[in-house]
């Protein structure tokens, strides 16, 4: 290791330090309505492929006039809204006017089944919801309703449906743009944000106005911008595109906002409308590569979360441009970023040095701080981390110790500073960017009366990057012929969001099991050498 890296390494982390001290706490509400003032003109967003847009004078006007709507409604500070819309123009707007107001928004991803809509409502006691017509069919059906959720408090974005009057263009009918009084800090919640878990159902992060102010910043104080031109193309009801609008709002830039990720159209979108900055997937990097896709944009910087090596350093050549590498969760923002100052690790595989307002800690399993260059948990602390989980006192017990929050994942970390991703010590799964609780899909196989038992494991996928395979052991007395695929389908299909539905299914005579524990050995399942062999493939509908 140089003395020129040392160097370089002590002065970004001394960056780091001064970035923390130049923050100015902002609540959301101030930020729409300062950037109002300083930018009144300019396109805050475009939700292109939707024709909507709107400058950011009329993102704060609207914002007060939804704001002023659901006052009317009966909103009041601190009341949960479950919102579950695509990704449309009202859903900035919306989440605006519900910080403004003091109230915190519930998102609810759009492929959720009516089970889990259900939990996530009534985990919250959300009192008002806001639902896409498109999906209203889904929403409508839960069953048991809700026990908070009076139907005349639902508000459909679209046209009425017979049971539900309410929409947001009558509610706005006669409504004005004032500004909304109300006492906002910074230390007020604003999203629930249910992530998977590994306890079964997802978890509700509490996430405050400072969270989103300290994340936003983290993401844009370390680029060489500021950059005009922002693209994202994730759900909405997902933490990056909210993140995405703020730091473009803290530059004065233009966001536009993809319908949807598509993994052909993407780069299409980032020429048409000569995007400078955006986050991609590494599924999309490698269908450019794969496409032999011309390399001329306007990019200047990306975002690559969890990229291999390899694909860096392909994308980089052929799009000349540079990367930046992070490690972070919806709990706690980024906890480390790369620097452009030590640019020569982009494709080392390191993660980055620790982001402004994260102390950092690996511990091993004695409860002991790692040495340099050995692995530990990865724990978290510092300003802007979620309060904790929703209504989960065991899952809080669990995942902090004091202040600091333990997220699972093994690093190791070198004399720069820098960290490595080794592995992780939760029990998940990642299909498509998307995390998978293994015991959520474990629960819901579970209720098939003919299983005794089921364990989910990944298994490596070269576009997914991991997908769903469960082992079912049947009860003694049923014959393997009794329970077919389809209802296994079915049943997972009926209950589980389509990203959960285990694409890979295997029957087992009995589970390896722990003498001591009785706990299922899943690292026995997965050490097969063709970890497909036998099972059956859902989506080539055949037995391998």
């Amino acid at each position: 290791m140089n003395t020129d890296s040392k160097e370089r390494a002590a002065s970004a982390l001394r960056k780091v330090e001064a970035l923390e001290a130049a923050y100015k706490t902002i609540t959301i509400g101030q930020l729409v309505s300062m950037r109002a003032k300083t930018h009144g003109s300019t396109i805050a967003i475009d939700v292109f492929e939707r024709g909507e847009r709107a400058t950011y004078m009329e993102m704060d006007r609207s914002s007060n006039k939804y704001a002023n709507a659901l006052r009317a409604l009966g909103v009041r500070k601190g009341d949960r809204i479950g919102v579950m819309l695509p990704n449309r123009i009202e859903y900035p707007i919306l989440w605006f006017a519900i910080a403004k107001l003091g109230a915190v928004m519930v998102p609810i991803n759009m492929r959720y089944t009516r089970r889990e809509i259900e939990y996530v409502l009534s985990d919250t006691q959300a009192r008002f919801a806001v639902v896409d017509q498109g999906v209203w069919s889904v929403f409508s059906s839960m069953e048991p309703w809700p026990q908070n959720l009076a139907k005349e408090r639902v508000v459909l974005a679209g046209q009425p449906s017979c049971r539900i009057s309410n929409t947001i263009a009558g509610l706005l009918e006669g409504t004005d743009d004032s500004l909304v009084e109300e006492d906002v800090g910074p230390d007020d919640l604003l999203n629930i944000q249910y992530t998977s878990g590994t306890t079964g159902f997802p978890k509700g992060c509490m996430l405050t106005h400072d969270y989103w102010g300290v994340f936003s910043y983290q993401g844009m104080c370390w680029d060489d911008g500021p950059y005009q031109r922002y693209l994202s193309a994730q759900p909405f009801f997902y933490v990056d595109p909210p993140v995405h609008l703020l730091r473009s709002y803290r530059q004065g830039g233009t966001l536009y906002l993809a319908p949807q990720l598509s993994a052909t159209r993407f780069f299409c979108w980032v020429k048409q409308h000569r995007i400078e900055w955006c986050q991609i997937p590494e599924l999309i990097a490698r269908e450019a590569e794969a496409a032999n896709e011309d390399g001329a944009t306007c990019l200047k910087q990306i975002l690559n979360w969890g990229w291999s090596p390899d694909t860096v350093r392909q994308f980089r050549k052929r799009f000349r441009v540079r990367t930046e590498e992070a490690y972070g969760m919806t709990e706690i923002g980024f906890a480390t970023r790369m620097t452009n100052q030590l640019d020569e690790l982009a494709c080392s595989g390191s993660v980055g040095i620790r982001a402004p307002f994260r102390s950092l800690r690996l511990m091993n399993e004695d409860g002991n701080s790692t040495r340099i260059g050995e692995v530990g948990e990865l724990w978290v602390t510092g300003r802007g981390i979620l309060k904790g989980y929703w209504n989960a006192p065991e899952a809080n017990a669990a995942s902090f110790e004091g202040e600091w929050f333990k997220t699972g994942d093994l690093m190791r970390r070198d004399e720069l500073g820098c960290y490595w991703l080794v592995g992780r010590t939760k029990d998940m799964i990642r299909r498509s960017s998307e995390n998978i609780a293994a015991r959520e899909v474990e629960a819901v196989i579970r209720e098939i009366p003919e299983i005794a038992d089921v364990a989910a494991v990944p298994v490596r996928d070269s576009k997914r990057g991991e997908e769903v395979k469960i082992f079912v052991e049947l009860r003694g007395d049923v014959a393997s012929e009794s329970l077919t695929i389809e209802r296994i389908i079915d049943h997972a299909r009926a209950h589980l969001a389509a990203f959960k539905v285990p694409r890979y299914i295997a029957f087992t005579q009995t589970l390896p099991r722990a003498i001591s524990s009785n706990k299922v050995l899943k690292r026995e399942l997965m050490a097969a050498g063709d970890p497909l062999s036998g099972a059956y493939d859902t989506k080539e509908k055949r037995w391998l």
